[in-house]
């Protein structure tokens, strides 16, 4: 297989500060099994692993936290060894909150309202980063939007697709309607933080 990220970029993704919760790797890893199956699944493994970190999802732990690279590493591998357009990286980011995974599921059926659920995004981030602080800057229920910031987070651009896609999907599961979300400020756009405008 030939080499799909090189040492030298894993060692710059390893650089990044922070840490990404395990079950983000897995619910990950269950979407590229979804669109690729089995065998695509371990050929990302064996990309990552050349590159320099031994990757094996069946070894990561959910509640673990793994570096912030890492996570950064997969994204690039699985769009290089796929062909992923920036539309898959959004639908990624819409697959995870309803994923096998149950932390978003039960966080959402818990907090029934999308009051409730605006003020407890932060301890939903807080599962899945250990850096970044995220805020909901404006809410307006008549108008139907929201207006969320993510500060101190800079990682790499198809994450941001990646939780354009998320945050869609959580909010589509709060208000039970049809939800879009559009990064609006980016920090690899030479913006002071990211900004997201969600609607439904």
């Amino acid at each position: 297989m030939e080499q799909i990220i090189s040492k030298e970029e894993l060692q710059k993704f390893m650089e990044l500060k922070g840490e990404a919760r395990g079950i983000a790797l897995k619910t990950e890893a269950d979407f590229i099994i979804k669109e690729k199956g089995e065998e695509g699944l371990r050929q990302l493994e064996e990309a990552v692993t050349q590159a320099g970190y031994p990757l094996s999802y069946k070894e990561l732990k959910p509640l673990s936290f793994y570096p912030l690279g890492l996570e950064i590493a997969i994204l690039v591998a699985a769009q290089r060894l796929f062909n992923w357009d920036d539309e898959m990286f959004y639908q990624l980011g819409r697959f995870e909150p309803k994923g096998p995974s149950l932390i978003i599921r039960l966080f959402v059926k818990h907090f029934v309202s999308i009051e409730k659920l605006i003020g407890e995004v932060a301890k939903m981030w807080d599962k899945y980063y250990s850096i970044g602080k995220i805020k909901v800057e404006e809410y307006n229920k008549e108008e139907r939007y929201i207006i969320v910031t993510v500060k101190e987070f800079s990682a790499h651009p198809l994450l941001c697709l990646d939780f354009r896609g998320f945050f869609a999907s959580v909010l589509q599961m709060a208000v039970k309607s049809e939800s879009t979300c559009e990064e609006t400020k980016c920090v690899h756009k030479g913006d002071e933080y990211h900004e997201f405008l969600l609607k439904w």
